[in-house]
Order: C-alpha cells, then structure tokens, then sequence
C-alpha cells in the first residue's frame, strides 16, 4: 500500500485460528466458517524515512457477515506514523478484505471440487457429507507454493470389484460417452498416448501415459485445487476375475494434505458411480 505519505506491506501472517466445513444437504451446499486472523504491517514514512510497525486483527471472518462487513481492526506500536496508520486503515483494509474475498471464492469452488451433490435417483435420501478444513488452530503460510518447491506427498492403493467383463471396464474409463453418463457431467477424452483429458466439468485433468487395452491405464492425473502444475502418477489395472473384474488402483505423488480428499474423489465419484452406471445398464438389457 502507498501514497503520498508514505508505503506499507504487510509482513507477516501471525495467527489462523478456528475452522471451515461445508456439507451437501439435499442438494444444497451449506458452509460454515469462523476464523480469528491476525496479522503484522509495517510502513515507512517517506519525508523522514522513519519505520513503523503495528498489528491487523480481523477477529470475525464468518457466513454470518458479507465481507465488505467484516471487521478489520488496524493498531500501531506508540510513537509517531499515524499517517502509515490511517494509510493501512483505508487502502490496507481495502486490500486485506479483497484477499478475504479471494479465500471465500476458493472455499466455495475448490475445496467442494470433490463433493457430490445427489442426483435425481437419491433425492428421497439425504445426503450429507462433511469435510472438515481445519480444527482448533491451523498455522498456514503467507504465501501459495511456489513452482519449485518440493511437495510432500503419499501413495495410495486402492481395490474394487465390478459385476462386469474386463472389456466393458476398460471403456469405461476410455470412451467419452461412457465417461459422461458415470461423470455426469462433460468430457474431453483422446484415450492414445500423450492424449488429455478432462472430468468433472474440468475439476480433473490429465494425460494419458501408455494404455495396454484391457489390461493397464498409466496416467498423469490431478485435482484443480492441488498445487500448480503438480500431477499425481495413477494405475488402473484390470485383472479378470470368476463373473467379475478387480479394478486395482495405484497412485503415486497425491499431495499430503489432499490424500483423503483423493480418497473419496476415487472411491465417490469414480467406483460408485461406475457401479450405478453398470446396474442400470444391466437393467436397461
């Protein structure tokens, strides 16, 4: 922040505590949010070069108020630079609310990417799924993963039995139509070697690595909502089995903190809607 009088930043993220949630109820995505956030500044006045320091508070970040409503409390440490401070109170409050906002659009849009919301074959049911975001105190950094930085990450391994032909599960995953109807929603699909794809309304996206048909899928595969240009490596191998086919899944570099959010990614939207798809086929027959 600048003007005439002086030039402020904001140098520290102090303190993130309390939580977020959001539950699909009915259809309907209902969140939850409350956040005590406090952060440092500090200001150089420009006519006598003297340094200021002070504290931003923003004791509140909740549903029950529009961020424009939010409060944003702006201190300074004793002494002169009271014109940093009405500096931060104006322009600076106007920047920190704008990045509230920013955080706001990416807790409705990326963190509910995984979601599913019921379709017209459940509305009689309730489904409620809740994924809690963080608990008590949550320290984060004050800037996004840069490109570069080394990502801790997991592996996951996943088996799932489907009432069908090694043939037919293969296209499942291969042939746009049959992506579409499981996805519910459109796809982009070139099912060749080095080809993309795109599921979920472009929540998730890829390449395709080598494809052995009916046998094996290798894929490069990642979320929206990971870090930039960070893809996870997945195996899907199709292995025959009496009236039935073993869908063994082996993914390679899921970030840490989306490990179970890929979890349910795989095992939600993916194996149980196969099966849906694969029962009202074979009733369809």
């Amino acid at each position: 922040m600048e003007n005439e009088a002086g030039r402020c930043e904001i140098s520290e993220l102090k303190q993130v505590e309390g939580e977020a949630s959001c539950s699909s109820r009915k259809g309907k995505l209902i969140f939850f949010y409350e956040w005590n956030i406090k952060l440092s500044w500090k200001g150089t006045v420009k006519e006598s070069g003297a340094k200021h320091k002070g504290l931003i508070e923003i004791p509140n970040l909740s549903e029950e108020n529009d961020v424009d409503d939010t409060e944003v409390n702006v201190s300074k440490k004793k002494g002169d630079g009271d014109i940093l401070k009405d500096l931060m109170k104006t322009t600076g409050t106007t920047k920190v609310r704008e990045a509230l906002g920013e955080y706001l659009k990416a807790l409705k849009t990326e963190f509910t990417a995984g979601m599913i919301l019921p379709t017209r074959a459940v509305t009689t049911q309730e489904l409620t799924v809740e994924r809690t975001l963080a608990e008590n105190s949550l320290q984060v950094q004050a800037s996004p993963v840069a490109l570069g930085v080394r990502i801790p990450t997991v592996a996951l391994h996943l088996t799932e039995l489907f009432d069908t032909t090694v043939e037919q599960l293969y296209s499942i995953f291969t042939v746009k139509d049959l992506v579409q109807k499981f996805s519910k929603s459109p796809a982009v699909l070139e099912a060749e070697k080095g080809g993309k794809f795109q599921m979920f309304d472009g929540n998730i996206t890829g390449e395709y690595v080598e494809l052995l048909t009916n046998r094996k899928i290798i894929m490069k595969w990642r979320c929206r909502n990971w870090p930039e240009e960070h893809y996870a490596t997945v195996a899907l191998s199709f292995v025959p089995a009496p009236g039935q086919t073993e869908l063994q899944l082996d993914c390679k570099g899921v970030p840490v903190c989306k490990e179970e959010n890929t979890k349910f990614c795989w095992q939600k939207q993916h194996f149980e809607e196969i099966k849906g798809l694969l029962q009202l086929t074979t009733q369809n027959a």
